[in-house]
């Protein structure tokens, strides 16, 4: 991977959604934002100015980026009218959309617990390299995040999904991958990266 770790990287969650609320697994089905959702999406907006700004940026001098899931694609949009920014100008990329967890998406953990007791034990001693049937592992996504970053060319924000926060975490954040398991990753929330470290606002 050619990024360069020192260029600022401004990342948050899609803000919570029907599914969230109800622990449903996404991955990736289009999912709407719930009202707390959409409020979350307006909170990243109020952060993201002064956090831009102590990095002596504008709004106007990063490139803005979101998973093409609605659920991603509208917090971004909300938080750009938040700031004052034009709301539709930003890139909907694939390579940022959730981790595809195949059979699995439309489940609850204990539904699959009671289904497919064996393939949870198998994630749980590799999570990183675990596939879901017909889906795929984080190592999987890493890849195509990775490709993501090796495009970009300065300051970047990027709204996504919690699954890219975890890949980011393991590439630019210095996180072994194995330890981004049940690291949270916030809504309505900042995670910057800078200097091969991850920090929340």
């Amino acid at each position: 991977m050619s990024f360069d770790v020192s260029t600022p990287l401004f990342f948050f969650r899609h803000g919570e959604t029907f599914y969230n609320a109800e622990g449903r697994i996404q991955g990736q089905l289009d999912t709407p934002l719930s009202p707390l959702g959409r409020e979350q999406a307006l909170e990243v907006g109020r952060l993201l100015r002064p956090t831009l700004k102590a990095e002596g940026l504008t709004g106007e001098q990063a490139d803005w980026f979101a998973s093409p899931l609605s659920r991603a694609s509208e917090t971004m949009t909300l938080a750009r009218r938040e700031m004052g920014l034009p709301q539709d100008a930003f890139t909907r990329d694939k390579r940022l959309m959730e981790l595809n967890f195949g059979a699995w998406q439309d489940m609850t953990w204990p539904e699959i617990s009671n289904r497919d007791p064996g393939a949870v034990a198998a994630r749980k001693s590799d999570f990183w390299n675990f596939r879901p049937p017909q889906g795929e592992s984080y190592a999987d996504l890493a890849a195509r995040v990775a490709s993501f970053l090796d495009g970009l060319t300065g300051p970047t924000v990027v709204a996504a999904h919690g699954g890219v926060a975890r890949a980011l975490m393991a590439l630019i954040g210095g996180v072994r991958p194995g330890e981004t398991r049940g690291m949270p990753v916030h809504q309505g929330r900042l995670l910057v990266f800078s200097g091969g470290r991850g920090r929340w606002i």
